[in-house]
């Protein structure tokens, strides 16, 4: 069990922890929560052993394997899959040792090492990495691509890949879920929740902590303090022992008097009946706030546009993509103000580009779009972030799109989103991607926007940034479309849902909960599709095959089966090796002259190696059974095939 007791943990002149104690069990998942700098990735790398306590203990079991997702990756010309079983260190060692052993022809150490090979799963490897990969949303093709080959938020993927690969006994994930889709969250919940290891999770979405932890571990004033269940129940927990709940709804009470006043003001108006029920709504997802966020240093709305258009955008026979290809084909659809829309869809589905073509970043590719007469953008993605002006600081980004405004006022709107003082007069270089996202977010903010299109806005921000979010997006007036993994953002925001899936946007009838099942069931429709394929082209295809093809499929065939019979072959040399090994040993104790008083030793010596050949040959007979049968199953599979 991780113990931790009276601890005290500085970094310069930050004393991060002082006389903090913690105590978690083998097995338990906990979810580790606090402001920026607080000190939980000062916790992990204590964990790790690579800082030590300035005062007090801490302690794990000496033999734990801990296993944690690095932030760098170093050899960009590995193959991603070899990437990922790097992960797995022990592995890497075997696989070593047995190379060495093959080079220079060492049976009885090969026997050894192909045992310990299997006692570690090490034959299944390749498959489970492949598995890895594949539900982070990586194709088969992407596994053989080199690491170099992808884009940062790829390469993160990666990089946790190599953490769930590596056997542990501890693992500590950073935001695992930044630069993930829903897809591959849904897949890593699952994952971590058969994990059987103890779990420490740093993550600011509230749903991925809910379905995974079952304890919070609160970094606070210095300490550390337990919760039991998870995010949810933290909130409550924790405004509960706070006991200020009261004092946390007062800031809320005022923005409902504002919504209330809108509602009372336009609801009968024909023009602003969507705007008032949309605000109505959100009224009615304002209750579920909780005040355990009243000390938030986060407090920002969007402006309110000068102007509004009725339809903003009315996209008609709308054909999407990129280049000559199409993603998305026949969409219809109609933005007005005060919709506020989830966008739904599997992974690589289309999302992003319809984002992208609405923006006007990436070109229509047939059909007809009409925009209003006021249409006022405001776009946010994850490549904004790097269209950032690096020697530019936040009051100079802003007062670049507001030369007219007085300073103060630009100050005083950057404090919305925690730039004061000399923060704000900081260049960006050194900002880190929450504080990056929060930049380009309040960009968006001062520029009145009055359609805000928003591709995964929370990756990078922090708990309480996103519930300013949340807030600043309920109080929004205009129309908005969002795709996002965070579920907590698109219930409490949104009042309509939209799904991507086959080339098509239509309305979605049910609600996010319901979207997961539904997601598993398109996979597993998509798999069957892709086998059925395969069946269909097994039994027709071979039969129009030119001789050129044949050449090429024969010689196919016999590259997939050459490693097997090279297993196969060497295991015959070992065996062949091992029973003459073990001939010579029986033929010695054959001999009754071994039995005599003075060559004990001898015969001990002789019983001793007789016992470790049996083993090692009762292993090597297994194995080249198991490739035998494995071969000729191959073999039956690719001749079916060509007879068919």
């Amino acid at each position: 069990m991780i113990k931790i007791e009276s601890l005290t943990l500085q970094r310069g002149p930050l004393r991060l922890l002082e006389n903090a104690d913690l105590t978690l069990h083998p097995g338990q998942k906990a979810g580790l929560l606090g402001t920026n700098g607080a000190g939980k990735s000062s916790l992990f790398a204590l964990l790790r052993g690579e800082l030590s306590p300035d005062a007090g203990d801490c302690s794990l079991p000496p033999d734990w394997r801990i296993s944690h997702m690095q932030q760098e990756i170093d050899n960009l010309d590995r193959l991603a899959v070899d990437y990922v079983l790097d992960g797995d260190a022990r592995l890497r060692d075997i696989q070593q040792r047995l190379a060495a052993a093959e080079e220079q022809q060492l049976a009885a150490e090969l026997g050894t090492l192909y045992a310990e090979l299997e006692a570690h799963d090490g034959f299944s490897a390749d498959s489970r990495a492949r598995t890895l990969l594949a539900g982070l949303g990586f194709s088969s093709e992407q596994c053989e691509a080199k690491v170099g080959d992808f884009s940062g938020g790829w390469r993160m993927r990666l990089n946790l890949a190599q953490a769930l690969m590596c056997p542990s006994d501890l693992l500590l994930l950073d935001e695992p879920t930044n630069h993930l889709d829903l897809d591959a969250i849904l897949w890593l919940e699952d994952w971590l929740k058969a994990y059987q290891g103890t779990l420490l999770l740093i993550s600011h979405d509230r749903d991925f902590l809910d379905a995974v932890v079952e304890h919070i571990v609160h970094v606070e004033s210095r300490k550390l303090t337990l919760y039991r269940g998870g995010y949810t129940q933290f909130e409550r927990t924790r405004a509960e022992r706070l006991g200020q709940q009261q004092a946390a709804f007062e800031k809320q009470q005022a923005q409902r008097e504002h919504m209330q006043k809108y509602i009372a003001r336009f609801r009968a108006q024909a023009s602003k009946a969507k705007q008032a029920q949309s605000r109505l709504k959100a009224l009615e997802r304002m209750e579920s706030i909780g005040p355990v966020h009243m000390d938030s240093p986060f407090s920002f709305s969007f402006r309110e546009a000068d102007s509004q258009s009725s339809p903003l955008i009315d996209l008609h026979q709308g054909q999407l993509g990129y280049g000559d290809q199409a993603i998305l084909e026949q969409v219809k659809l109609q933005l007005v103000p005060g919709a506020r829309i989830g966008v739904l869809g599997p992974n690589g589905a289309g999302k992003s580009t319809l984002i992208k073509t609405l923006a006007g970043s990436l070109a229509l590719q047939g059909g007809e779009l009409k925009i209003g007469e006021h249409l006022a953008i405001g776009y946010f993605a994850q490549h904004q972030l790097d269209s950032l002006d690096p020697k530019a600081s936040p009051l100079l980004h802003l007062a670049r799109i507001a030369p007219q405004e007085r300073e103060q006022a630009l100050r005083n709107f950057l404090g919305g989103f925690d730039f004061h003082g000399a923060r704000a007069e900081e260049p960006v270089l050194n900002f880190s991607g929450g504080e990056k996202a929060r930049l380009a977010l309040a960009l968006i903010a001062w520029q009145k926007p009055n359609l805000l299109l928003l591709d995964e806005p929370t990756n990078h921000l922090d708990m309480e940034m996103r519930h300013a979010l949340t807030l600043a997006l309920q109080q929004f007036e205009g129309a908005m479309l969002l795709v996002s993994h965070d579920r907590a953002l698109i219930r409490d925001t949104t009042d309509e849902l939209w799904l991507v899936a086959d080339g098509r946007l239509k309305t979605y009838e049910d609600d996010l909960d319901t979207y997961t099942r539904w997601l598993a069931r398109f996979r597993q429709q998509q798999q069957d599709e892709i086998k059925a394929a395969n069946a269909g082209t097994d039994s027709a295809e071979p039969e129009r095959l030119d001789a050129k093809t044949q050449r090429r499929l024969a010689a196919e065939q016999r590259q997939r089966l050459a490693p097997l019979k090279k297993i196969i072959d060497k295991l015959e040399q070992e065996l062949s090796k091992a029973q003459a090994e073990l001939g010579e040993i029986e033929a010695a104790l054959a001999d009754a002259e071994t039995y005599s008083q003075d060559k004990k030793d001898q015969l001990k010596a002789l019983l001793a190696r007789q016992a470790t050949s049996t083993q090692l040959i009762d292993q090597l007979e297994e194995r080249w059974l198991d490739h035998h049968e494995e071969l000729e199953a191959m073999s039956e599979a690719e001749n079916a095939f060509d007879g068919a």
